[in-house]
């Protein structure tokens, strides 16, 4: 819900009544539904044409600049190297929706990654699942906390969060103590960002995957249209699911390419299925739940949104747990790839990623709009950017500037798609 109409927040908590007569708002035609599209995009709402253009065009200037970018073995190294950010970014998108940030994410993560990494250390020998839980138990109730003294007494969450970054970096670095790092040892967490599928496993996820997918999405627009609510044409639809077993089927087949140097490697990384699964929890909790309404709706106008009857306290502290529970998955993901947590864990440049990553998907620092696929796609242009200058040889430096430059374009045409949508 974006915008800052109070009559749209109060609908939030007002029971839908029934017209006596629906009339269908169901484009007739192919033809109809692009137009209406079309119009979309003219008044602002461009959605996430603006990044995928972007990704296309970066990922045509590093294939032109180096043939090596869009082989296999580098794409489905651009996706595990991606996989944290997109991941550090879903958990930024639930304060960006209420208009808030938090810089403590960054290092929140490295303390669920401390954390699963110290217990199943052979000196503790804990089971591997049971690590993995208590970081994440961990970062949620640290999130829990930080939102709890935003809401309750009411102070600037870039404040509160900024000390956060910076306590939380301190507890971290007491956790490692004089060694400075915690090796993994553990198999099973480190085939989280390094294990892999095998071939035929990768075929029949994909598989399951467009199928419940297909499903879902027919049986959604099938009961809007008895409704008579906006809903695309069936012949969209279609389109949609072939374009979804399209991408699928391109990206097993890009992962089924052995691209093993002295042993055979193919296969899904199971890091892919990770994001996957997050992706599809947070995207079914902000849009078919009511905590998701709510979100969106203090994020359009806090104000009206308490007229309306909506906690917002409650929703704001839950929406700054669930960003740290986020964030903990993703510093697992990263303890994992790197096989050891230690003090160069840098949170810092992971929390402006993240934030990078959720702007630049189309998510808007003032809150009210953006979705979890936003992070999906902002994090693989981050990842795009870094990986296709690291190909080049280019130096930190100047991928910290190129990477600023299109966080700057992308609050850039988020402003005037604010603006236009404004005036329309």
């Amino acid at each position: 819900m974006s915008g800052r109409d109070p009559d749209a927040a109060a609908a939030v908590s007002r029971p839908a009544r029934a017209p006596a007569a629906v009339e269908p708002v169901v484009a007739e035609s192919f033809a109809d539904y692009w137009r209406a599209v079309w119009a979309k995009i003219r008044s602002g709402e461009s959605g996430a044409l603006p990044v995928v253009g972007g990704l296309l065009l970066i990922s045509v200037i590093f294939q032109t600049l180096n043939p090596n970018f869009l082989t296999a073995g580098n794409i489905v190294n651009l996706l595990i190297q991606g996989s944290v950010f997109m991941l550090l970014a879903m958990g930024q998108i639930f304060v960006l929706l209420l208009g808030e940030i938090d810089l403590s994410i960054g290092y929140v993560g490295g303390i669920g990654g401390v954390i699963t990494a110290e217990l199943v250390a052979e000196a503790r020998g804990w089971p591997w699942w049971l690590a993995i839980l208590t970081g994440l138990a961990t970062c949620f109730l640290i999130g829990l906390g930080q939102g709890t003294i935003i809401t309750r007494l009411r102070l600037p969450s870039f404040v509160v969060t900024l000390g956060g970054q910076l306590g939380w970096f301190g507890v971290m670095l007491m956790i490692l103590g004089d060694g400075g790092v915690v090796p993994i040892n553990n198999e099973q967490i480190n085939n989280i960002a390094s294990g892999t599928l095998s071939a035929t496993a990768s075929w029949i996820v994909m598989v399951v995957g467009v199928a419940l997918f297909a499903v879902w999405m027919w049986l959604r627009d099938e009961r809007r249209r008895r409704s008579g609510l906006v809903a695309p044409p069936r012949s969209v639809s279609v389109l949609k699911i072939g374009v979804a077993l399209a991408a699928g089927t391109a990206v097993v087949l890009v992962c089924n390419v052995d691209r093993g140097v002295v042993i055979p490697i193919r296969g899904l990384p199971w890091v892919v299925l990770v994001v996957l699964a997050v992706l599809i929890l947070w995207t079914a909790l902000l849009s078919r739940t009511s905590f998701g309404r709510y979100v969106y709706a203090i994020g359009g106008g806090a104000e009206a949104a308490r007229r309306a009857g909506v906690n917002l306290t409650r929703i704001r502290t839950l929406a700054f747990g669930l960003a740290s529970l986020t964030a903990g998955i993703g510093g697992i993901v990263y303890a994992s790839r790197l096989r050891s947590v230690s003090t160069s864990y840098d949170g810092g440049t992971l929390v402006l990623y993240a934030v990078a990553a959720a702007v630049i998907g189309g998510t808007s620092l003032f809150g009210g709009r953006g979705r979890p696929l936003s992070a999906i796609l902002g994090g693989l242009v981050i990842a795009a950017i870094d990986n296709g200058m690291g190909l080049q040889g280019y130096s930190a430096p100047a991928k910290y500037t190129v990477t600023a430059v299109v966080l700057v374009l992308a609050v850039t045409i988020d402003s005037l798609a604010r603006r236009g949508g404004q005036r329309t």
